[in-house]
């Protein structure tokens, strides 16, 4: 295995204050509002569980819930957007969502993939009911920081790494965002394949990369975003994070949008693809373990990932229940209930995956399962649910078509359908 690299201090990390907000208790109609410590008390491993954690679960959900509806209210609006609005990502962070990508001694939510899993995951199935665009984005941002969250002991004892840990966190608590900008056109989405090139530039761990991405999720909205690339006289791509604070997307100083995102779901992910010239980017400071540190988080990202469909869809059956028709034909109340049954077993199977990764030592197969059958059953479900509902569906102006198109991105993300398959027929044939 090999040594980490020593790295240079990195340049302190700037930015605006980190605003608490303690929300009142809120009800709400539905699911989709749960009040303050119901969703913990149901679920012990979400309360507050550690020195240092100022805000419980349930505090956030319930401000969460009352977000989620207020951007409800402006369904339409949203959903033809093309671009964020930094105020949502403002109001997110003031609700207190950065915390889920810093650990419990610095204030955060996180205390372990087995105890915060699920109540992160509560977060994005919650917010995705109001906005599924802005929570695709905001979940990344618990996703990649986990990188840096579950780090092992061997990363740890490092005092470089947990300089870099330091800024990094610290970043956080001033209210910055992080995204990511991993994909590249011809990888069929494995990360292990990157192209992209790293030359050694200022320190140990200060590179330039070049290169191409694309799906860069939050692009221009995110203040970090981390990416992959191949350091120069090595053959396995590692792990690198660039600043775009301030930084002009127009190549003048080394990052350009090669193709603005035009997606036909998830429309205002701002997800561009971009192109690289010999941008600064930094190293992970656990140098050289690019497939294990995927390995210790690939469960948890593949349930924040799918917390984000899951919701869509818990809107998507809620919203539709009050437009069936008690008189319907036979065919329309027989899609109705199959898509009852759909919506129980996309239930079924994402519980499934929180536990297990609360439970199992090595949770990913097990999600990948759950992820790629959620990833089907959300498309068929929207399909039954637009021929229950009709024609009208059709229209721009439901919101039925909009989340038909947003719930075909889980099978997209990482790992997508090609490489999902894949490794479930390689796992399955050596458990075998």
């Amino acid at each position: 295995m090999n040594k980490p690299m020593i790295c240079s201090t990195c340049d302190p990390l700037r930015g605006r204050g980190y605003v608490r907000r303690v929300v009142a208790p809120v009800r709400g109609q539905g699911t989709v509002v749960a009040r303050p410590g119901e969703f913990a008390a149901a679920n012990p491993q979400n309360r507050r569980s550690a020195p240092g954690i100022d805000m419980d679960f349930g505090e956030l959900h319930a401000s969460l819930a009352t977000i989620s509806n207020a951007f409800a209210q402006q369904r339409r609006e949203r959903q033809a957007r093309r671009s964020l609005d930094p105020a949502d990502l403002r109001t997110l962070a003031d609700a207190g969502l950065l915390r889920t990508g810093l650990p419990v001694e610095r204030g955060g939510l996180f205390a372990s993939v087995r105890q915060s899993t699920r109540g992160i995951c509560e977060c994005f199935r919650l917010l995705a009911r109001g906005d599924s665009s802005v929570t695709l984005v905001s979940a990344m941002h618990p996703a990649v920081l986990s990188y840096w969250l579950t780090a092992p002991a061997e990363a740890t004892a490092d005092p470089q790494f947990v300089g870099q840990c330091d800024e990094i966190f610290r970043s956080v608590q001033q209210g910055h965002w992080w995204g990511t900008a991993t994909s590249e056109p011809g990888t069929g989405g494995d990360v292990t394949r990157s192209t992209t090139a790293a030359v050694p530039h200022d320190g140990p761990l200060g590179f330039q990369i070049s290169g191409r991405k694309h799906f860069g999720s939050g692009t221009g909205a995110m203040s970090f975003m981390v990416t992959t690339a191949v350091p120069e006289g090595e053959t396995i791509a590692d792990w690198f994070f660039v600043d775009l604070r301030g930084v002009p997307l127009d190549g003048s100083r080394g990052v350009n949008i090669l193709a603005p995102w035009d997606g036909h779901g998830m429309t205002a992910t701002q997800s561009h693809a971009l192109e690289f010239q010999r941008f600064p980017a930094t190293r992970m400071a656990w140098c050289g373990h690019l497939r294990e540190v995927a390995a210790r988080v690939s469960g948890y990202i593949g349930c924040l990932f799918t917390s984000v469909v899951v919701g869509i869809v818990d809107e998507a059956m809620h919203t539709a229940s009050a437009q069936v028709a008690p008189a319907a034909a036979d065919f329309e109340r027989v899609e109705w209930a199959r898509a009852e049954i759909e919506h129980w077993l996309i239930q079924q199977a994402f519980d499934g995956m929180l536990r297990a990764v609360e439970t199992s030592d090595d949770p990913r197969r097990a999600v990948l399962l759950g992820k790629t059958a959620i990833a089907e059953l959300a498309e068929s479900l929207l399909t039954r649910v637009c021929r229950v509902l009709g024609g009208s569906t059709f229209s721009r102006h439901s919101p039925f078509g909009h989340w038909f198109e947003d719930v075909r991105a889980l099978g997209f993300l990482r790992p997508p359908w090609g490489l999902a398959f894949r490794t479930l027929l390689e796992e399955g044939a050596a458990t075998n």
